[in-house]
């Protein structure tokens, strides 16, 4: 059983940042890959960052040059770096990992970007 926490959601203004971290139980971060994904109301989950247990990253184009993935396998989190943060940003993001095949998610953490 994985369980995720994420934290550091919040209410920001435009071109403002926001650090958001994922601790997970266990060592599951040292082997597995890690992923923020993101959801606004009525839209559906999608990834905006990815990162592979040896620190490779990728992220979702609307987010390139403006968000940063991290991670600490050691202390078994994750951070999200966003900066230049848009109104459209605003959504529950959610941390994933997968588990034996099973995904897992946290309860997620508000993020809200005013104009």
């Amino acid at each position: 059983q994985v369980q995720l926490v994420e934290s550091g959601g919040g209410l920001v203004q435009a071109g403002g940042s926001l650090r958001l971290s994922c601790a997970a139980s266990g060592n599951i971060f040292s082997i597995n890959a890690i992923g923020w994904y993101r959801q606004a109301p009525g839209k559906q989950r999608d990834l905006v960052a990815r990162i592979t247990s040896r620190g490779n990253s990728n992220y979702a184009d609307s987010v390139k040059g403006r968000f940063t993935i991290s991670r600490d396998n050691a202390k078994n989190t994750v951070t999200l770096q966003m900066n230049s943060l848009k109104p459209e940003d605003t959504a529950v993001y959610y941390c994933n990992v997968v588990e034996r095949a099973v995904n897992y998610w946290g309860q997620g953490t508000q993020v809200t970007v005013s104009s």
